[in-house]
């Protein structure tokens, strides 16, 4: 069977302690799906100058963040890594320059999630970097080139936010407006399956700069999209604003 890709808004690295809604719909939708032979995760903290794929058989763990309880640095996510599936990603991404890396491991935005959806971390896990020189255009084509990987029992997880704007991030549960509104207009898009608008997100309103000051939050969503086939919906498992300009949205495809 197809299996479905998601979208993850993974928000702090606290969500990997928390229990809280969102984490919660992260375990939900894990234990809905059919349990994948492997997960490609699309991490926004990962971006490289061409496109990477980590080939080792056991990535590290890694700590990208600073400031946070000494707990957060102590979790581990030991989930072997999958080389045949490295070079089955870089194989359908060869035209975009897609190469294996040795040197990453599973970043915050893959593991802070994954933690939650497979606990026992014994699903192989490889991730593929951002391509810091590809256009949202040329991003969503990579993407488009990976969808035969959902017929071979692989998950796509794109983990990243629709709204990402730390510098105005309040330590509270509330929303800005021109947040609200961004995301609000990102879901209609994703509902009225505009890839075109969405590829384009900087003309979607006046918030659109405020909403995604860069792009690498915002990227995943388009390789989640991108895996979208004739028929298919898409669907929300999570969402909301909260920390004033932070989207938890969160999308499943299939």
């Amino acid at each position: 069977m197809t299996m479905p890709a998601l979208f993850v808004g993974h928000g702090s690295p606290m969500n990997a302690l928390e229990d809280n809604a969102f984490t919660r719909a992260w375990r939900e939708v894990a234990a809905a799906l059919p349990r994948p032979r492997a997960v490609l995760c699309v991490s926004a903290h990962w971006e490289t100058e061409g496109p990477r794929v980590t080939a080792q058989l056991q990535p590290r763990t890694i700590h990208d963040f600073y400031g946070f309880p000494p707990e957060l640095f102590r979790v581990q996510y030991p989930a072997p890594g999958a080389p045949a599936l490295a070079d089955r990603v870089v194989a359908l991404g060869a035209s975009h320059g897609a190469a294996r890396d040795t040197g990453w491991g599973i970043d915050h935005g893959a593991w802070s999630v994954l933690i939650r959806m497979y606990p026992e971390a014994d699903v192989p896990v490889v991730q593929l970097s951002l391509d810091t020189a590809l256009s949202p255009a040329e991003h969503f084509a990579l993407a488009r080139a990976l969808r035969p990987l959902r017929d071979e029992g692989v998950l796509l997880l794109a983990s990243g936010n629709i709204v990402h704007n730390l510098r105005l991030m309040r330590w509270e549960s509330t929303a800005f407006d021109w947040a609200a509104a961004f995301d609000a207009r990102v879901a209609e898009r994703i509902e009225q399956r505009d890839d075109d608008a969405l590829i384009d997100w900087r003309a979607l309103g006046p918030g659109a700069a405020l909403a995604v000051p860069t792009a690498e939050h915002y990227l995943p969503l388009l390789y989640a999209l991108a895996q979208r086939g004739p028929g298919e919906k898409a669907t929300f498992f999570a969402e909301g604003v909260t920390l004033g300009s932070i989207s938890m949205r969160s999308v499943r495809i299939g």
